[in-house]
């Protein structure tokens, strides 16, 4: 393609941006959202942070903080003696380190009746209950298993030397989707559980991509299916319409799985998956982009979900390789002087943390609830051809959107990050919806967003950026996965 044919593909790409977040926000009020924008009296889209140009979000999946970091001897981790959970019989469980960094296939749970025992009122007490609960058979003493620097040299190194969160929660007491959601939305939308057939819908309020493409702000979706198979490869759907139509023939297949599958964060709302289909690259692309310095404003960076991800059975060792890839592409690009990245994990898989979730706002008026209420067509039809299998189970427990998830590793690498520096801030991942909004002076989405606190105080504007020259950080247990050695893919 010429660059003639090329800019005008890009014009007319970025009309029908503009043109279509405009149909997806036609709902929102105008005027109140030019008062509730960070700074009134500048134009919605207006840059309040240049020394930033590159955003990444790097969410992997499933684990805790006391998890992973309990034991970084940094931010609030493990105490001595290490705290405990009892089994049914009353005998005490301590926190222990797990002999292998391979997982066991579908425990400890995350779901949402899993983590309200976790939760146990504020105690935490109730992450051997939860397996003893949902999974009779299974180890009960693997929620309570956590890894250390020698398992996971990279990460330690990660998060003792750039800025740590240690108050970084999860967005609701509840699995992927619905906290993901939360990361593109500030809500989940009644959203509480894995369930393909629950996310067929849109919120009201639109998402942060329909407010990027508004103001003409770049972002993509860099994630790990070949651009051709990304909504083809369960559904044999040409089109992503036609993928969405034909998830109604694929329920006995998915639905009777706890869990669905995640091909991309972005069309967690696949109502939008024609509109966002301009935006989606493949990983490869990702580390292309890094080393010429074409990263756009936003970049939303997805491990592979059934291999790096480091949700069980998998191997934690190879997720941890393809974020050191991912996270030593950005410090070494070109792009880094004006970058930041956000490594954070989307809910706690299941393993302990000793802080209770602390309450949050509530971000809309949709209640969550379950298939089993059965709203929506897709709902309906697999309650009436009796899909849901175990997912009433998985679902069963009071509990709304007024309540933050536990807590989640959570670390800002830039070259304006603070050294030597926790916060203990209270976040969630509305928590990065606040900065992006704050950094182009965009409203809120929800209340949730509206309310939370972006991480600007893990920066340091003022001085010369502490690393500007990255620093060394320790190999991962398994190097280069991803990548070669010297960069190449």
């Amino acid at each position: 393609m010429g660059q003639t044919e090329g800019m005008a593909g890009m014009h007319v790409r970025s009309r029908f941006d503009h043109l279509s977040a405009l149909r997806r926000l036609r709902r929102r009020d105008a005027d109140e959202d030019a008062r509730r924008r960070p700074d009134p009296s500048l134009a919605a889209g207006t840059d309040r942070v240049p020394e930033i140009r590159h955003i990444v979000l790097l969410m992997m999946e499933n684990h805790s903080f006391d998890n992973y970091l309990g034991h970084l001897g940094r931010g609030d981790g493990l105490s001595e003696p290490p705290p405990c959970n009892p089994r049914a019989d009353g005998q005490p469980v301590p926190v222990h380190h797990l002999a292998s960094t391979t997982q066991r296939k579908g425990a400890p749970s995350q779901s949402w009746r899993s983590s309200h025992i976790q939760y146990g009122e504020g105690r935490n007490d109730g992450f051997v209950a939860a397996i003893e609960d949902l999974t009779p058979g299974a180890d009960a003493t693997l929620g309570m298993g956590s890894w250390n620097g020698a398992d996971l040299p990279f990460y330690h190194g990660l998060a003792g030397t750039f800025p740590l969160a240690d108050r970084w929660f999860s967005s609701l007491l509840g699995p992927t989707f619905p906290n993901r959601r939360f990361l593109l939305a500030a809500t989940a939308n009644g959203l509480i559980d894995d369930a393909i057939a629950g996310i067929i819908d849109y919120p009201r309020s639109g998402t942060i991509m329909d407010l990027l493409d508004r103001h003409g702000i770049s972002w993509t979706n860099y994630h790990h299916v070949p651009p051709l198979r990304l909504f083809t490869k369960q559904t044999g759907a040409r089109s992503g319409r036609a993928a969405v139509l034909a998830l109604s023939r694929l329920l006995p297949r998915l639905d009777h799985r706890v869990r669905g599958e995640i091909r991309c964060t972005t069309n967690l709302y696949p109502l939008g998956v024609t509109r966002t289909l301009g935006h989606l690259r493949h990983i490869d692309r990702f580390f292309l982009d890094a080393a010429a310095g074409r990263l756009p404003a936003v970049s939303v960076v997805d491990p592979d979900f059934a291999s790096c991800s480091e949700e069980n059975p998998q191997d934690i060792r190879r997720g941890e390789s393809f974020a050191a890839d991912v996270i030593d592409a950005v410090m070494r690009g070109p792009g880094w002087p004006h970058s930041l990245l956000l490594w954070f994990y989307d809910e706690h898989g299941g393993y302990f943390d000793h802080v209770p979730p602390p309450g949050a706002v509530t971000p809309d008026d949709v209640a969550p609830h379950s298939l089993d209420d059965g709203r929506g067509a897709l709902a309906w039809l697999a309650l009436h051809l009796n899909l849901f299998g175990d997912l009433r189970r998985q679902d069963d427990a009071r509990g709304g959107y007024d309540r933050y998830g536990f807590r989640v590793p959570a670390v800002v690498v830039s070259p304006y990050a603070r050294p030597d520096f926790v916060s203990s801030t209270v976040y969630d991942h509305t928590s990065a919806l606040k900065m992006i909004e704050e950094k182009w002076n965009l409203p809120p989405l929800t209340r949730r967003d509206a309310a939370a606190t972006a991480p600007w105080e893990m920066l340091d504007f003022a001085g010369p950026p502490a690393f500007l020259d990255p620093p060394v950080l320790p190999r991962p247990a398994i190097p280069h996965l991803w990548r070669t050695p010297d960069g190449g893919l």
